[in-house]
């Protein structure tokens, strides 16, 4: 039987996904916070997924948590990420592109206040990605080998694992191999 990991699902747990988050709630299997470990066994998932969760991480965290997300998987098992790529808020801030950003206008109403409101995510995000970044981070954690792939594609033989892709037009999705 597959068994894949939801890391940082939020309020959106995924029906047969191993669900975590640091918040507890209705389908949340695992509530804990990676950076004490996750409860399960290492090697014991095929597959991970975390879509826009590892901002939230502080910068000298993040290659511990995505080593704890590499001693999961199986040997061959792969970790897709969904990240906000900086490059994209910027480059849509210089095009003056309001309808990119997903801060309304009672929240912020300048196009700079609406771009930096969306990088911090209202002071969730501690870190900004690119992809050369989260590559570099994901070969230090051991990964052996880092994939770019679009939303909804995958590398993988596990076409499930594309299924919690979502914002496309402001993220970057990698996948990892263990």
């Amino acid at each position: 039987m597959i068994r894949r990991l939801n890391w940082g699902c939020g309020s959106h747990p995924e029906p047969g996904w191993i669900n975590s988050d640091r918040k507890a709630g209705p389908g949340i299997e695992l509530s804990c916070d990676i950076r004490a470990g996750l409860p399960l066994e290492g090697e014991s998932v095929d597959y991970a997924v975390s879509i826009h969760a590892l901002p939230e991480v502080a910068y000298p965290d993040l290659v511990p948590v995505l080593a704890e997300l590499r001693r999961v998987l199986r040997a061959g098992g792969f970790l897709r990420l969904g990240l906000p790529n900086l490059l994209n808020a910027i480059d849509a801030y210089r095009r003056g592109e309001r309808g990119y950003f997903l801060i309304p206008d009672e929240d912020m109403r300048s196009l700079g206040g609406k771009l930096v409101a969306q990088l911090v995510w209202y002071g969730y995000s501690r870190t900004l990605f690119l992809p050369e970044f989260a590559e570099e981070l994901l070969r230090r954690a051991g990964f052996s080998s880092v994939h770019h792939v679009v939303s909804g594609e995958t590398v993988s033989p596990f076409p499930e694992i594309a299924s919690l892709d979502n914002r496309p037009s402001e993220s970057f999705f990698v996948e990892a191999v263990r």
